[in-house]
């Protein structure tokens, strides 16, 4: 039952892809790309959600905790509460910085910002550089879930069934897709979240029961040192001041139709949160009821096999699925997207939708491949793709509030940040257990403001966005 349920709800996903082309202008590259900057706050607010909470929230938060304890889970409440603050305030600047602009792209930002060709095959680079991992990561989770679910598919077969689900999504509607099959997905997530959590909380009797039990089977419910502490802490600040500086993020938020559109969005993201508390459940509970799971990813899917009716069970594995489906067919798009409109630059804007449709269908070849073949290698780059994306947040701030900044300046930045947090990642560096990659932002600020101070000499000054007036 838990099979053709999971089969299920992939066609029915595939088939509100098709039913999502609407009106969708065939050769409109904004159209495929954004959705013609036309999205609700409805619509924005699942799209957007879809994106934070990926197959890693459903599989990875309760195996961390499983896995390593109380400080896992600190650090990934911590950055996502804190984000959504930083969202607020930044991210309609963003979206208002893509309309002045046109742009569909983050390095598109930069492009017309500072009119400088280098500049933007860098962000480019840097973007697609650190979106092969994240893929990578993606058809991971996919294989744990379906694992974990009793098919006993080779990676290789899984990948590619995976790859050719996502590549559907995005080659019938662009954006769209994903923006409608994200409701669905949201449906089945939250319920299946819930749904596993109460019944963990159920079977042993309560919440005080449930962590009471766990700690006396072992289980971490506090930081084991200071530089735990200190490392979680400074993890959280870097990865919520760096979160929207994700090209896929920038792109959902190009989607909405106002600023005033993301705001009421953000709004209500932080209820999302309230699922959580479910999720931890669920951990502790494997930790009490299945003490030897062999991989702690299993742990949220082997706890409903142990808890729910088999038609269940193939809900939640669809939910984590399509979790994973979705932040994958959008990060396809948008490296086509990248690739297309800011390393070649020949393609005629009639022609980007269809040869963006090319490299999606190459970037996603390159993915399968590194799974199968590199699964360990590219697991251990998902930090430094944190680390990359943070590296443009000062480039971001620059073309919103400060006049001064250069292309010089924000290029320096850019490198020298990435290779201080290359460098330090590679070569195991720490420096009083701080966050590598806001170590590197550190030196990225100062870079920036001193070269394009003696940079900005004799040239025009650039105009906020800040100061720009956009009509709502």
């Amino acid at each position: 039952m838990a099979v053709a349920i999971f089969i299920g709800v992939l066609i029915f996903s595939l088939i509100l892809a098709v039913l999502s082309k609407g009106k969708s202008k065939k050769d409109n590259v904004a159209d495929y790309l954004v959705g013609g900057r036309s999205f609700n706050g409805f619509i924005l607010f699942f799209l957007a959600i879809g994106e934070v909470y990926s197959i890693g929230t459903i599989i990875g938060f309760p195996g961390g905790i499983y896995a390593k304890g109380a400080s896992y889970g600190i650090w990934f409440l911590g950055y996502i509460l804190l984000a959504y603050p930083v969202g607020y305030f930044l991210s309609p600047l963003i979206w208002r910085a893509g309309k002045h602009y046109n742009a569909m792209t983050a390095p598109d930002l930069f492009k017309s910002h500072f009119s400088s060709r280098p500049l933007e095959l860098l962000v480019a680079c840097t973007c697609l550089l650190f979106l092969i991992p994240w893929g990578q990561l993606q058809f991971e989770g996919l294989i744990v879930a379906l694992n974990a679910l009793g098919f006993d598919f080779p990676p290789l077969m899984a990948v590619v069934i995976a790859g050719a689900i996502a590549y559907i999504y995005v080659a019938i509607s662009g954006v769209k897709a994903p923006a409608v099959i994200s409701i669905l997905k949201d449906i089945l997530l939250f319920a299946a979240i819930i749904i596993v959590g109460w019944a963990a909380f159920s079977k042993l009797d309560g919440v005080n029961n449930l962590f009471s039990t766990a700690k006396e089977h072992g289980a971490s419910v506090s930081f084991g040192s200071t530089e735990q502490v200190t490392f979680s802490i400074t993890t959280i600040i870097f990865q919520a001041v760096a979160f929207y500086c994700f090209p896929f993020i920038i792109n959902v938020l190009f989607t909405s139709k106002s600023e005033g559109t993301i705001k009421r969005a953000q709004r209500f993201m932080p209820l999302y949160m309230l699922m959580y508390p479910f999720l931890i459940a669920t951990a502790y509970f494997a930790l009490v009821a299945l003490p030897n799971i062999d991989n702690p990813n299993h742990a949220f899917i082997a706890t409903s096999i142990e808890l729910l009716p088999s038609w269940v069970v193939g809900l939640v594995a669809a939910g984590a699925a399509l979790s994973g489906l979705l932040v994958l067919a959008v990060i396809s798009l948008v490296v086509g997207g990248i690739f297309t409109r800011n390393i070649v630059t020949s393609i005629p804007e009639n022609k980007q939708r269809k040869w963006s449709q090319v490299v999606v269908v190459i970037y996603l070849l390159i993915s399968m491949l590194l799974t199968v073949s590199l699964p360990s290698l590219m697991l251990n780059l998902i930090n430094t793709a944190y680390f990359g994306f943070g590296q443009i947040l000062p480039g971001i701030l620059s073309i919103i509030f400060w006049k001064r900044a250069t292309a010089i300046g924000v290029g320096a930045g850019i490198l020298t940040g990435t290779v201080i947090a290359l460098s330090f990642q590679f070569a195991g560096i720490s420096i009083f257990s701080i966050n590598t990659g806001l170590i590197a932002l550190c030196f990225n600020f100062p870079v920036l403001i001193i070269v394009s101070l003696l940079t900005s000499k004799n040239k025009q000054l650039l105009t906020p966005i800040v100061s720009v007036d956009i009509e709502k």
